[in-house]
């Protein structure tokens, strides 16, 4: 059974929703402004501190807990359907996940559409991952994560870094994956009245400001559709109540006939990105310290 705390944060998510993305005459500029409040949802972490970062003209944070290794590195691409949110928006949950890991994050704030559309987020992930191995840092170091547009960007990154025969990260944790751009899983009707966030119609309808008349099945915009053989182990959460999770099941399953290691982990009743409220929700934390042992058993 959901915590008391879930049913708050699924009353937080239908503000949004109700203010933002189910409003048909919402702006872009009105939703960009109430998904700062995002970040609201996560409390401070005790002990990272937050830099700012050039990677190669890519923004960037460097998140480093007290004591974390610096030779590891958690590569982390925030959601909000590559239209709104930053890596401030996600800094405290990003830095709860490293904390977690034991080791420092480098933060990416990508390039948004639609003033940027497909590929420059992609692009911007690869540049910043390739920043890292300039600096010295090993592949067998580094994991790419994600949550949502974010989940479906650290799955496009490790196949355009596989497909330009860059080496490749240890690990990847997408979040909550957006990885089919059509929005064609079963569950975006199973799941419509229990998802207080994410509808059909607002995926169509960023979707649409992303691509910019780019197929929708282009890899690099929806995983699903690649080749997935020769990417890193992948370790995918996604809650039970909300219309991607056939994005992730469905990914998973492809992923796993082409010999993937991948570890796919339903969170029973929890909402898209329930990790958001780190520090105030018990589920999000189990599931940040899941990964947090995960990637330790991963980055070496």
């Amino acid at each position: 059974m959901a915590s008391p705390q879930a049913t708050k944060l699924k009353d937080a998510f239908r503000l949004f929703r109700d203010q933002s993305l189910g409003k048909p005459q919402a702006t872009l500029e009105e939703m960009r402004v109430n998904a700062v409040a995002f970040g609201n949802l996560t409390s401070e972490p005790v002990g990272v501190t937050c830099s700012q970062v050039d990677a190669d003209g890519v923004r960037a944070q460097w998140l480093i807990p007290q004591g974390a290794t610096t030779e590891r590195v958690l590569m982390y691409v925030h959601g909000g359907g590559y239209v709104m949110m930053s890596a401030e928006t996600h800094r405290k949950m990003v830095s709860h996940i490293a904390k977690a890991a034991g080791c420092r994050a480098l933060n990416v704030d990508y390039r948004l559409a639609p003033e940027h559309p497909h590929p420059a987020p992609v692009n911007d992930a690869v540049t910043a991952y390739r920043w890292l191995l300039a600096q010295g840092i090993k592949p067998s170091a580094i994991a790419i994560a994600g949550d949502s547009a974010g989940g479906g960007l650290c799955l496009a990154t490790a196949l355009k870094l596989r497909d330009l025969g860059v080496a490749l990260p240890a690990a990847l944790v997408p979040i909550s994956p957006w990885t089919d751009m059509e929005g064609t899983g079963e569950s975006m009707k199973t799941r419509a009245e229990f998802d207080m966030i994410v509808s059909p119609a607002a995926i169509a309808q960023i979707a649409g400001a992303f691509l910019q008349g780019t197929s929708a099945r282009d890899p690099y915009a929806s995983p699903l559709h690649a080749e997935l053989k020769g990417l890193p182990p992948i370790y995918i959460q996604v809650g039970d109540e909300e219309v991607l999770l056939d994005d992730s099941v469905r990914f998973a399953d492809k992923a796993k006939k082409a010999g993937v290691e991948i570890t796919l982990e339903i969170f029973p009743e929890m909402q898209h990105v329930f990790q958001i409220a780190a520090g105030t929700l018990p589920e999000a934390d189990l599931a940040i310290a899941k990964i947090g042992a995960w990637l330790k058993t991963r980055l070496t």
